[in-house]
């Protein structure tokens, strides 16, 4: 800890408060509001991306919360993340790296209709793929949008609507705490990642509005 702050266990005892009483989340939530608003949006978005992101596990990360991404090589967890069009954080879940992107959708999904019911039209990669399309759209009334990249494209490429979730993970990664998965829960992983969030809201709403 820094020499400025208190014992450890007390700045634990106060993130753990705001963890787990969802303080955080509604802190967060209520400047992503006031960021939209300041960008000419409405405070509650109509539209979001998903995806995920896959992050190596520190040793203190136990083998009930890890797992292995075959795809990325990646021994660790994966943030399964939706943000708006603007690239600001609405949902995410951390879980273990062998749970697939259409299995943590399915838990991601409900939880996002309830939480913003304006939203209607989510854009996705092609993990997402399958019967998840046709039950997103029967059971909450939220059509999903596959954008795949095409097999004639080499190097990299701007695909539409997906750069912007691209875009989060990057701004997450500037957080160094963030780099690797350090914590032994995964709620306290969404804690920290929120925690970015927030801190990216407040520089955004302190920088002087032009006239």
């Amino acid at each position: 800890m820094p020499a400025d702050f208190p014992p450890w266990d007390r700045v634990y005892a106060f993130f753990r408060r705001w963890r787990e009483t969802g303080l955080l989340t509604e802190f967060h939530d209520r400047l992503r509001g006031k960021v939209r608003e300041a960008a000419g949006r409405e405070p509650e978005p109509s539209a979001a991306i998903i995806d995920s992101q896959s992050v190596k596990a520190d040793a203190v990360v136990g083998a009930d919360s890890r797992g292995y991404d075959g795809g990325k090589k990646i021994n660790g967890r994966r943030r399964h993340l939706i943000c708006d069009t603007l690239g600001l954080l609405l949902m995410i879940h951390v879980r273990a790296g062998d749970v697939t992107d259409r299995q943590a959708a399915t838990d991601l999904l409900p939880g996002l209709v309830n939480r913003f019911p304006t939203v209607t039209k989510l854009w996705a990669d092609g993990g997402y793929t399958g019967t998840l399309i046709t039950w997103a759209l029967a059971a909450l009334h939220l059509v999903v949008t596959v954008i795949k990249r095409t097999d004639d494209v080499c190097g990299f490429v701007v695909l539409p609507r997906r750069w912007c979730v691209e875009r989060s993970f990057a701004w997450l990664l500037r957080s160094r705490r963030l780099a690797r998965d350090y914590e032994r829960r995964p709620g306290s992983s969404e804690a920290l990642i929120r925690w970015s969030m927030t801190m990216l809201t407040i520089r955004r709403l302190a920088v002087p509005r032009r006239a």
